[in-house]
């Protein structure tokens, strides 16, 4: 089940890569990312934190690249918590010129495993929230239109 949602920032496109291509800085963005652990460009490791307060780590590699253009990574689910819920979750970030500013295009690609078949609308409310809720931090960082 893919969740697509976009918006346009005033930032250049180069502003908006600079955060979006850099795993370090998802905690200025991403929802729930409180810090980014063992980043390079291939891979790295987010710790989120729940609005109760737990502490989840979540690992990431990156598939796919454009520069400037167009990211992709990959949750890696197996032994994580997220193991029993999703057999697969892909993010994409997609940028475009959009009258001096920059289109954000967020997609998130999951498919439920185990009770979450059966739950497909709450999974779908959960992905919209996090697509944006990363937007709207882009959003804040950056600046809207």
């Amino acid at each position: 089940m893919i969740v697509r949602r976009e918006r346009a920032l005033s930032a250049s496109r180069e502003e908006v890569w600079r955060l979006v291509g850099d795993p370090e800085g998802l905690p200025r963005w991403w929802p729930g990312v409180t810090r980014v652990e063992e980043a390079s460009p291939e891979a790295w490791i987010t710790v989120l934190t729940s609005p109760k307060g737990k502490r989840v780590r979540a690992d990431y590699s990156r598939v796919a690249v454009e520069e400037g253009r167009r990211l992709v990574w990959r949750q890696e689910l197996e032994g994580s918590p997220f193991e029993r819920i999703l057999a697969e979750a892909v993010t994409t970030v997609e940028l475009a010129p959009d009258d001096g500013g920059t289109r954000v295009t967020i997609a998130l690609d999951q498919r439920p495993r185990g009770w979450t078949r059966f739950a497909p609308f709450q999974l779908r409310a959960a992905g919209a929230r996090q697509v944006e809720g990363a937007l709207a931090g882009l959003e804040r960082v950056l600046g809207a239109r």
